[in-house]
């Protein structure tokens, strides 16, 4: 039996690719996740203007990976220290959160973030309950896959998938 996870932790292009690779993933889509306006457009999302975060939703096996594990790929992979910004990307759409699908991810998110930022500093990560999640359009899924020779895929994610690989290695699919 599968779950469902929703996070931000920055551009959702540096995320897809990280969580794809993992062991017990069956599925990752980026979107938005947070706001108020139906059906936003990236265009309507980048306004920051919409409440929506750029997010990814990620299905996966708790058997062969358990959420709280899930979470500290997450929280390894991005800054939940920093309010509303992951590097050069600024505005509340690129803010760190954790949109909770049941009462048991949501005690698991602050049970991981207690453990972490304890040894971080404090996270500003939002822990909310999540709503509808909206798929991005068609050119943003797997835009580092199909795009690997772009600026912002060779300067940005390309660097975290590197870091990914090496620190969770053995988390890796075969």
């Amino acid at each position: 039996m599968t779950e469902t996870a929703t996070m931000a932790g920055g551009c959702f292009w540096c995320l897809q690719p990280i969580f794809e690779e993992l062991r017990g993933v069956e599925r990752v889509v980026v979107g938005y996740a947070g706001g108020d306006l139906p059906h936003p457009s990236y265009e309507q999302v980048c306004t920051g203007r919409t409440g929506h975060a750029e997010a990814v939703q990620v299905t996966f096996d708790p058997a062969i990976l358990p959420f709280e594990d899930l979470l500290r790929v997450f929280f390894t992979m991005h800054d939940p220290t920093t309010l509303n910004r992951q590097g050069a990307d600024v505005g509340t759409q690129y803010r760190s959160a954790v949109f909770y699908h049941n009462p048991e991810q949501k005690a698991a998110v602050e049970r991981v973030v207690h453990e972490l930022q304890t040894a971080e500093g404090p996270f500003v990560t939002e822990i909310v309950p999540a709503k509808e999640f909206f798929p991005a359009e068609p050119y943003h899924q797997d835009y580092f896959r199909k795009n690997p020779t772009a600026g912002y895929c060779r300067a940005v994610v390309a660097p975290k998938v590197a870091k990914f690989r090496k620190g969770f290695a053995s988390r890796l699919r075969p």
